[in-house]
């Protein structure tokens, strides 16, 4: 079993209770040809025909408690690929439980697809906790995790695991010295709709098979779902970050009228803002902590994740964006004091796209939450006009897992609110900016400018933080009566940008 936390675990499980039936997709019968082209040409295929669910796995898999699940553990010495000098191993995933549909797996080698059917003898079972399982009826691997060295000095040639897909269209990485935390997807439909989301899954993958030196992973995926058919390429290639390059091409069997492109899934339960609503000992609980954009005017904005007690929706219009994502910043054990969780070491996400994605606008969304156990932030790119049904829309776009995209201009590392200090009526903002050689210039040196469409601020104070080597620029603002309030700062120096953007929807 993959070390996803059970808390990931139970987050993935969450999100698949509400997904849409999901279509069966042709098996791959003894040993065929392969390309990208063929998954293209399936999926076009598939759109034509009306969408059919795929059949569920016995109800007894289905009925495993999640220890049961857990108990049956894969045996990495039955890797694909173990014992080959091949640069890959891949592991799968048990179906039941929370993964109701097996995905069909395919081996590709020297351009040949062979499928892999599914074996119940490449798991260990535990004697007191493993149930006794039907093994008769649709059964299949509900997913699959790559493994490869990552060059652990104290365990040389150790193949570690650094990626997963399992579930509707979901999939996780980690560079480097992360743990994992938020997830992408393929695709998003609906989300946060009153009429409710629909989740695209994956349903075929081709696993191409790597040199014994090969650095990249190829991985290909069919998509299927109610609304819309997808071909999918990942080029994979772990590290610090770990790269994905990724082609789409999608068929729409209707209109796309609410379409989520390079969808990210994340967590955020609380930090300083509002802690208040929580009682735990923790200062923080979160896998990101604010969305960076990047967009077509080069314009670098941060907006810090909330948890609201109302769903909120934001969308940040704009015109070919060059580049967004959920990041986590806060990287100290002490930013967050949990010492099982890690959420320090959980990755940011960067999706840079490529080519011409046109108008649209960045879109997150913001679901209350009062447990760490949910993914309650999505952030995507939704294209302003529609796909059309009938129609052909190819993507490319690069995911980054690891650190974040260094920007040039100085980072918020922190925001703080309270009330004023003395009692007086109103809200107090505080925002670090991280050290920066810009910042060598004295603090008058700059412009403050603070902004909102609903009320007046205070002009705000500009100071050295010591303990950052950074700068902290705080101001103040009376809501009245007022239950949303839109904030916008940003440092400038000589007439040019000296920080990011710094955007904030406060809400009572």
């Amino acid at each position: 079993m993959s070390t996803i936390s059970r808390r990931s675990f139970l987050q993935t499980a969450s999100a698949l209770s509400l997904m849409a039936m999901a279509p069966a997709a042709r098996a791959t019968t003894g040993s065929e040809k392969f390309s990208r082209a063929d998954v293209v040409a399936r999926a076009k295929a598939l759109a034509e025909r009306p969408f059919k669910a795929r059949s569920s796995v016995p109800d007894d898999w289905l009925a495993m408690s999640y220890d049961q699940y857990r108990s049956i553990q894969f045996d990495v010495d039955k890797a694909l690929w173990a014992n080959t000098d091949r640069s890959y191993n891949v592991d799968f995933f048990l179906p039941g439980l929370y993964f109701e549909r097996p995905v069909l797996v395919h081996a590709v080698e020297d351009g040949v697809s062979t499928s892999i059917p599914f074996d119940i003898g490449r798991f260990k079972t535990h004697p007191e906790i493993s149930p006794e399982l039907s093994q008769e009826g649709p059964l299949g691997y509900s997913g699959f995790r790559l493994r490869t060295d990552l060059g652990d000095r104290d365990h040389p040639g150790k193949k570690t695991e650094f990626c997963v897909f399992q579930g509707a269209s979901y999939f996780r990485a980690i560079a480097n010295g992360n743990n994992y935390g938020l997830s992408a997807r393929g695709l998003a439909l609906k989300t946060a709709d009153p009429e409710g989301e629909e989740f695209p899954e994956f349903v075929s993958f081709w696993l191409e098979a790597p040199g014994p030196l090969q650095d990249n992973m190829l991985v290909h995926a069919l998509m299927d779902s109610p609304s819309v058919t997808g071909a999918y390429r990942f080029d994979i290639t772990p590290g610090n970050p770990c790269v994905m390059d990724v082609e789409a091409t999608l068929f729409p069997r209707k209109d796309l009228t609410h379409a989520g492109l390079a969808p990210l899934t994340s967590m955020f339960l609380f930090d300083g803002t509002n802690h208040q609503r929580f009682d735990d000992f923790r200062p923080a609980v979160h896998d990101s902590d604010g969305l960076l954009m990047k967009n077509g005017q080069g314009e670098v904005l941060w907006r810090p994740l909330a948890n609201p007690t109302r769903l909120q929706v934001s969308s940040f219009v704009d015109q070919n964006p060059m580049g967004f994502g959920l990041m986590q910043r806060a990287r100290k054990l002490s930013d967050f004091a949990d010492l099982e969780a890690h959420y320090h070491r959980r990755p940011s996400l960067w999706v840079e796209p490529r080519g011409d994605w046109g108008a649209g606008s960045v879109t997150l969304v913001e679901i209350p939450a009062d447990k760490e156990i949910y993914d309650n932030i999505v952030a995507y790119w939704r294209p302003k006009d529609p796909y059309a049904a009938g129609t052909r829309v190819d993507l490319n776009y690069r995911l980054s897992w690891g650190e974040g995209p260094k920007l040039d201009l100085p980072r918020v590392i922190d925001t703080a609110s309270g009330a004023k200090i003395f009692g007086d009526p109103g809200r107090l903002m505080v925002i670090d900016f991280e050290a920066h050689p810009i910042f060598e210039a004295a603090p008058e040196d700059f412009d403050i400018h603070i902004s909102s469409p609903h009320l007046e601020t205070s002009a705000g104070i500009l100071e050295r933080n010591p303990e950052t080597g950074g700068m902290r620029l705080a101001f103040s603002f009376d809501p009245g009566e007022q239950t949303h309030v839109e904030l916008r700062a940003q440092l400038r120096k000589d007439g040019a940008a000296a920080s990011e953007v710094w955007l904030y929807r406060w809400t009572v």
